[in-house]
């Protein structure tokens, strides 16, 4: 009679480490409860819950630089208010290196057509906009703004005031017509360029839907810097 050895028990999972690992993975957009759930399918939501509150914990015992920031229905890092002179100094000296062609052609989209969606600029560029809107998120160029109230509810994003600072813009009134660069407004684009109709001599497409409005922090990857 042979003896059947049982498999070893799989550790349980610090639950606050691998939700930090997850919003750490995630920098550039908030994760979703729906999101992390599906990561942690072995636990119920309140273990989830109860992971993220002491991940909150965690982060103010050990005197961590990041902070854990509910946001745009979702979760991620940012960094605390405190150090936000010294990140200011950084992104100041990374935005003096010049952005790409195409980096450059999807902030374009962003200052003319916000709020707008991934999916949106990909419709407008025939190409996969997530590295462009990575690298302006970590310049600071643009921000998360809120969520499109649509299926999939995709995160809506707009300029900041680095922006302007960086291109020397008072507002987004300072913006020249898109037209002013020879670039045709295709009609199914128009509702992306409200602007761009009435200046045709058309009747301007009613704005989208409201975004369901974000909470950005002072500080963080994602959020606008401190007036």
């Amino acid at each position: 009679m042979t003896s059947t050895v049982p498999p070893p028990m799989r550790p349980e999972p610090d639950l606050p480490a691998v939700i930090e690992a997850m919003l750490f993975a995630s920098a550039s957009e908030p994760v979703l409860m729906e999101e992390i759930r599906a990561g942690l399918p072995e636990c119920e939501a309140e273990q989830i819950e109860a992971g993220i509150e002491e991940l909150e914990r965690r982060l103010d015992r050990r005197g961590s630089g990041l902070r854990l920031e509910r946001v745009a229905g979702g979760f991620r890092l940012v960094t605390r208010p405190e150090h936000a002179e010294r990140l200011r100094s950084l992104f100041r000296f990374r935005n003096r290196k010049r952005l790409t062609p195409a980096a450059l052609e999807v902030l374009a989209i962003v200052a003319y057509a916000q709020p707008i969606t991934a999916p949106e600029i990909q419709e407008i560029r025939g190409t996969d906009p997530a590295y462009a809107l990575r690298v302006l998120l970590d310049r600071r160029l643009i921000r998360i703004v809120g969520r499109r109230r649509v299926v999939g509810r995709p995160i809506l994003y707009g300029t900041t005031r680095e922006f302007l600072m960086h291109f020397g813009l008072d507002s987004l009134a300072d913006l020249p017509p898109v037209e002013a660069f020879g670039t045709k407004v295709m009609p199914s684009q128009r509702r992306l360029f409200p602007a761009s109709a009435s200046d045709a001599g058309e009747e301007a497409v009613p704005a989208e839907p409201p975004a369901v409005p974000a909470t950005p922090g002072p500080t963080g990857r994602a959020a606008p810097p401190p007036a």
